[in-house]
């Protein structure tokens, strides 16, 4: 199992802009992400520093690896 980076909300959503995501809407500080093919929504909150789990939560949810994602940022 790879190692996490640390990482921000907004290097979080520059990653996922990359392969297709873009801004649903925003609720406070949290942005939802959405990708229509093949569909995947997620939460990620626009916080210096995302704590681990839900980094990890996000990566499990968009279904790529810990290393696929580290590679997009």
């Amino acid at each position: 199992m790879s190692k996490l980076p640390t990482i921000s909300g907004k290097q979080c959503i520059k990653a996922l802009e990359k392969i297709g995501f873009y801004q649903k809407r925003q609720e406070s500080s949290h942005i939802i992400m959405r990708r229509d093919d093949p569909f995947a929504q997620v939460v990620v909150p626009n916080h210096s520093e995302i704590a681990k789990g839900t980094l990890r939560a996000i990566i499990r949810d968009i279904e790529l690896s810990v290393e696929e994602f580290v590679s997009l940022l």
